[in-house]
């Protein structure tokens, strides 16, 4: 028997119960088993990190968060999938990198989310086209009263935080690492983005102060409430706005790529999961068959259908049915997803994103400049990689 862990909660469990046993039934020699785990990330990380670094031989398929694939290569958790001749060039090449670890590839992409902008289509004719357009726009709709805030995203001390300082990051040009794992985060792409991000609450005003505790959730219901011109949000968000039973926006938003800056193009945070085989299970081959099953373009339209995820097969984009399947033009996903950019692919990469987290909220909260803020955690991510190796490459 096979097992797999990961979302079973909600639609993602549903539809995953529906294409196993429609496994089972094309193997029905193979019967596959579901391993509960907490839906929140970091729990499951731990439980993940519990089981594997006790070399257990289960569960066989592992559900991986976009960051975890280099930390769990490293540690030599999963196993190198290119002896089973994965298809790699078949996905959006951004979510290959993401889980490639010394050129070896160690998951391979099962739904991908990248950051995205909504925006209420009764308040502004047209989605902005970059930072500048939309302070303008969210100070006017606020200013004439009919939004209580211009702009919400997640400010909260937690990884979203990050992704958000990613995707403002990306507008002004600069990047946490470059290509040869150089820090970036203390150049004046950096400052600015930062600083931007300050202004827009405590200068400009037209991001509230509450967003500095708000999660994925919190923004939403803001959003979905009337309360927001713009929210900056992951995929998930738009089938549940869409509801005409209990959103005040049905109806009265878009969605849009994130907007540029004045340094850089428009910049989304690349997110999603992939699927990876335990290093110690016993049946490898047979792990890889479901693996390649679940990720065959029939099942990633049933789950685009069901629980609203994109796919990470460009070919698919050309299907009629994934727009009818995510309720936006297909066109306009493939455009945000192909301005997806990834976190840093490293194995120390939930240490780098809590010193990082630390400095951002620091300076969102006005305990500390930017300038000298990031400083201090560039200093502290330079460190790290020098003590764990894996500094910059000559």
């Amino acid at each position: 028997m096979l097992t797999i862990s990961g979302s079973m909660l909600g639609r993602e469990g549903d539809v995953l119960r529906r294409q196993l046993e429609r496994f089972h039934a094309a193997h029905p020699d193979l019967a596959v088993a579901l391993r509960a785990t907490p839906d929140a990330a970091d729990l499951r990380h731990q439980l993940y990190v519990q089981w594997l670094n006790a070399r257990v031989s289960e569960p066989d398929v592992l559900q991986l968060d976009v960051v975890w694939t280099a930390e769990f290569a490293a540690a030599g958790w999963i196993a190198p999938m290119d002896r089973f001749g994965p298809p790699v060039s078949e996905f959006f090449p951004a979510t290959v990198d993401a889980h490639r670890w010394n050129g070896v590839i160690y998951a391979l992409p099962w739904f991908v989310d990248a950051g995205m902008l909504y925006w209420r289509t009764d308040l502004v004719s047209e989605p902005p086209r970059d930072l500048d357009e939309l302070a303008r726009l969210a100070r006017s709709a606020r200013d004439a009263g009919r939004a209580s805030f211009g702009f919400v995203w997640q400010g909260a001390r937690y990884e979203g935080l990050v992704v958000n300082f990613l995707e403002h990051l990306g507008a002004f040009g600069g990047r946490i690492l470059d290509d040869d794992d150089r820090v970036r985060i203390d150049e004046p792409a950096a400052v600015a983005a930062l600083t931007f991000m300050r202004d827009a609450i405590h200068s400009d005003g037209i991001v509230p102060e509450s967003v500095l505790t708000w999660q994925e959730e919190q923004t939403r219901f803001a959003f979905q409430n009337g309360q927001a011109v713009f929210m900056r949000n992951w995929p998930y968000a738009n089938a549940l706005l869409a509801q005409a039973d209990g959103s005040a926006v049905a109806g009265r938003f878009g969605v849009a790529p994130m907007p540029a800056g004045p340094g850089g193009p428009s910049t989304s945070a690349l997110g999603g999961s992939a699927l990876a085989i335990n290093a110690h299970s016993d049946q490898p081959a047979e792990a890889y068959a479901l693996i390649d099953f679940l990720l065959q373009p029939a099942q990633m339209l049933e789950r685009a259908r069901v629980a609203g995820q994109f796919p990470p097969r460009p070919a698919l984009y050309d299907d009629p049915a994934l727009s009818d399947a995510l309720g936006i033009s297909a066109s306009l996903a493939l455009h945000i997803v192909e301005a997806a950019r990834p976190r840093p692919v490293t194995p120390v990469y939930s240490q780098l994103s809590s010193i990082l987290q630390v400095a951002l909220h620091r300076v969102l909260t006005r305990q500390d400049e930017p300038g000298p803020a990031l400083q201090e955690a560039a200093g502290q991510m330079r460190a790290l990689l020098a003590r764990v190796k894996l500094g910059p490459r000559s």
